[in-house]
């Protein structure tokens, strides 16, 4: 981060199962401190969850929501969708693109913006086999790290 920052460059910072830096309490406030620091000097933080009540029942995650400008939403379930709903804003009918969503299917918050999408990606493409982690579909037995 600090090289790219001085290099004038972006630094992309994945955090795949965040819920779980959010559990205790010094985590939780380092990965708030990593989040704000990061953005500042041109970072771009990911946080990613399955499961969304496990993110909100963290004291911290309104610090991160506040300080984050992106947030892509897929499928949720009946439980995560009226809490985000709530927290988020979502109107009825919006909610409906995380409700029993397909593949592709869901929410991009986008600053104050919510935008709906439907991403059908041709599964006959090349990028379509590179890019997948279905293991099924997977080419030559490769690995997602």
């Amino acid at each position: 981060m600090t090289i790219n920052r001085a290099a004038h460059k972006s630094t992309r910072y994945y955090i795949d199962e965040f819920h779980l830096l959010l559990k205790e309490e010094q985590t939780a406030a380092y990965s708030v401190e990593i989040w704000k620091r990061f953005r500042k000097w041109g970072g771009i933080p990911t946080g990613i969850t399955q499961n969304i009540k496990d993110l909100l029942a963290s004291r911290e995650i309104e610090n991160i929501f506040e300080n984050s400008d992106f947030i892509y939403m897929l499928n949720q379930a009946a439980g995560d969708r009226q809490i985000l709903a709530k927290q988020l804003n979502i109107s009825p009918h919006q909610l409906s693109y995380v409700t029993n969503s397909g593949e592709g299917e869901g929410l991009i918050f986008y600053g104050s913006t919510i935008i709906p999408f439907k991403d059908k990606f041709d599964k006959s493409l090349r990028l379509y086999k590179l890019m997948t982690t279905k293991p099924s579909e997977m080419e030559n037995g490769q690995k997602m790290g």
